[in-house]
């Protein structure tokens, strides 16, 4: 996993260190009212300078998720204890086509895009989250529950609102915070219906560079971050 040495400067008197695009790093997200991560995902820089961060993950890309202790998958079991059964972390492949993730800085949330297999474009995803902190190694958040779903048409619909109320009741998300983060999504609805960056963008249209290789795991995929300069 590249480090610092595939990192720049910030141009014009900035004090951020940015990666160089090629470089792989980790986007990660620790577990709701913990301090674990129990999500990892190797990726591969694109771009990343004041404006925006963007990297892509490969199909086929080893990562680290959430699964419940007993082996039920999560997305099976009820969701009345889906946040309340003990839970562990297991490896898994990304399979399907790849994903491009796009953040800007001090935005609390991300936009995804998805593509079906021949590069046909599929949505855009705006995954609310703690705005993504940077540490030599990637970076890391807490992903929020409620999210966005955005259609080549431009239409746009939220998704996972049963996921935040039950995060809610399972106290993994306090009033104070769960008013935030729909103040969060109020703000990236007013850039959808403006169709502002990054909709606006042409990101749709990006390919990988066919020269890049899929990132490792690295077997210290949770160690303990030392923060960047932002």
């Amino acid at each position: 996993m590249a480090g610092g040495g595939a990192m720049r400067r910030a141009e014009a008197g900035g004090s951020a260190a940015h990666w160089e695009p090629g470089s792989q790093i980790l986007w990660r997200y620790r577990e709701n009212a913990g301090a674990r991560f129990h999500i990892a995902r190797p990726v591969t820089v694109v771009r990343d300078d004041d404006e925006i961060l963007a990297v892509w993950m490969a199909p086929g890309t080893e990562c680290v998720k959430p699964a419940l202790a007993d082996g039920t998958p999560l997305h099976q079991e009820p969701l009345e204890s889906r946040y309340t059964k003990p839970r562990t972390v297991q490896r898994d492949r990304w399979f399907g086509t790849g994903v491009l993730k796009l953040a800007r800085p001090g935005e609390p949330w991300s936009v995804w895009l998805f593509w079906e297999p021949g590069w046909r474009f599929k949505n855009w995803y705006v995954n609310l989250e703690q705005p993504l902190a940077r540490w030599h190694g990637g970076v890391d958040s807490e992903d929020h529950f409620l999210d966005i779903s955005v259609h080549p048409d431009r239409s746009w619909h939220w998704r996972d609102e049963d996921e935040f109320a039950q995060a809610q009741q399972d106290g993994l998300m306090d009033a104070r915070l769960a008013a935030l983060v729909r103040e969060a999504g109020r703000s990236a609805v007013e850039v959808i219906r403006a169709w502002g960056p990054p909709f606006s963008d042409g990101w749709q249209h990006w390919r990988p560079d066919p020269s890049w290789t899929v990132p490792a795991l690295p077997e210290d995929w949770d160690r303990t971050p030392v923060q960047m300069s932002s």
